[in-house]
Formats: structure tokens, C-alpha cells, sequence
């Protein structure tokens, strides 16, 4: 199983960003994958999840709105689309999988983990 994300950047508040997820070793549909951040000094932060099987999606309250999270099998592909992005979005973003369909905010449930990408929102 590997996960390499990518996509992150430095973007101006109120910009837009798209991380990548490109997943390989397993049947990216048949388990739920997550994104978390990490900001200096931060405990690591749930931030969205898609289930596997019939893709339902979930956020962290501070991105809602904002962030979209979407798959494409095809590609073997987990997205996360970041508008209106905010100083305080600055973070190390990593992707992490799920060994369920289900979706969890827990680090610990997640098995396998990419390395970070960094996002930093500033002017």
C-alpha cells in the first residue's frame, strides 16, 4: 500500500489550492481515506474523510463549505479541492487510509499514511 500526496503550495488568503492523493496496492473504492494537517506547534487535525463504497463525505467544521473532498477510481485518485483558503489553513497536509469503508476522525483507525505536503496561506 502507498499513498503520495501531492499539490501543496503557497498560496494568498482567499486563493485555491487541489491536493492529490495517489493511492496504489489496494481497491481505493472498497475503504474510506482521510485527510489531516498539521500546523507548527499543532497536534495533527482531522480535516475530511470519504467512506468507501457509496462516497458520502465529511468535514471538520472549519472547512466546510470551503474544502471538497472527492475520488476518482479510475485514477486511484483522492482529491481535496481548498477555496477561500486562510492564514490559519497553513498546515502539513498528509492523507491516510482507512483498513474500513466507514469513515473515523480517530489518527489511530487510519493504517496507512503518505508523506505531507505543506500548504501555506499568506500574503
Amino acid at each position: 500500500v502507498q499513498l503520495q500526496a501531492s499539490g501543496g503550495g503557497l498560496v494568498q488568503p482567499g486563493g485555491s489550492l487541489r491536493l492529490s492523493c495517489a493511492a496504489s496496492g489496494f481497491a481505493l473504492e472498497r475503504y474510506a481515506t482521510g485527510w489531516f494537517r498539521q500546523a507548527p506547534g499543532k497536534e495533527r487535525e482531522w480535516v475530511s474523510c470519504i467512506n468507501g463504497g457509496v462516497p458520502r463525505t465529511y468535514y471538520i467544521d472549519s472547512v466546510k463549505g470551503r474544502f471538497t473532498i472527492s475520488r476518482d477510481t479510475a485514477k486511484s485518485t483522492v482529491y481535496l479541492q481548498m477555496n477561500s483558503l486562510k492564514p490559519e489553513d497553513t498546515a502539513v497536509y498528509y492523507c491516510a487510509k482507512l483498513f474500513t469503508a466507514g469513515c473515523s476522525t480517530q489518527p489511530e483507525r487510519y493504517r496507512d499514511w503518505g508523506q505531507g505536503t505543506l500548504v501555506t496561506v499568506s500574503s
